[in-house]
């Protein structure tokens, strides 16, 4: 009885017994159930890659991995944006905030561009979901699942960075609306830290 006594003393609701805004909250919980998606995803791939004899390495280092690299340079200078968006917001800079964020969807633009022609060059080869010209039909699968699912979180986070952008602008949302949405366009960063090794990396070809 003195628990519940004091649990009804430190909150009786309307507040947030975490310590930490709703929003903020639900996207912690919404990534940390995403990161098991990406892992789990992960680990397949890397299962099937050491499992199969014939796992191939279509990708040189022009121009495939040079535009990987480029790609993962727009993602990473787009997380530095962000940072600076956030930043702004939290000293109450809207101006500052807006011209951050929009040049992170920028950023997130260029890179779907860029992973659109990679995708559109594999096809032209024959790559697809469920066969390749050079060897286990599972790398097809692995390619355009992995960085299918992480294109999707890019383009929701584009538009998602439109949103709060537009509403910061107009001054209908917090800063906690922008770094809530800075920490979703975080993880999307550090998700790519993971593929762009395993995908591309380790499948440099030889010649």
């Amino acid at each position: 009885m003195m628990n519940s006594g004091l649990a009804s003393e430190n909150w009786n609701g309307g507040g947030s017994p975490y310590a930490v805004g709703h929003k903020k909250l639900g996207m912690w919980l919404f990534l940390v159930s995403d990161s098991l998606t990406f892992g789990s995803l992960l680990i397949s791939c890397m299962y099937a890659r050491t499992a199969s004899s014939n796992w191939p390495t279509p990708f040189p280092m022009w121009p495939s991995i040079a535009f990987a690299s480029l790609m993962t340079f727009c993602l990473l200078t787009s997380s530095l944006t962000m940072a600076f968006a956030v930043a702004a917001s939290k000293r109450g800079d809207r101006a500052a905030a807006v011209k951050f964020i929009l040049l992170t969807i920028l950023g997130g633009v260029a890179f779907l561009v860029l992973h659109a022609r990679e995708w559109l060059h594999l096809i032209d080869e024959g790559v697809r979901p469920w066969s390749n010209p050079w060897g286990s039909p599972l790398f097809g699968a692995s390619f355009f699942g992995l960085t299918g699912l992480h294109m999707f979180h890019v383009f929701s986070g584009v538009v998602y960075l439109g949103v709060i952008a537009l509403g910061t602008r107009n001054g209908k949302r917090s800063h906690e609306d922008v770094e809530v949405c800075g920490l979703y366009w975080h993880f999307v960063d550090l998700v790519w830290m993971f593929i762009f090794p395993l995908i591309y990396l380790m499948s440099v070809s030889p010649k």
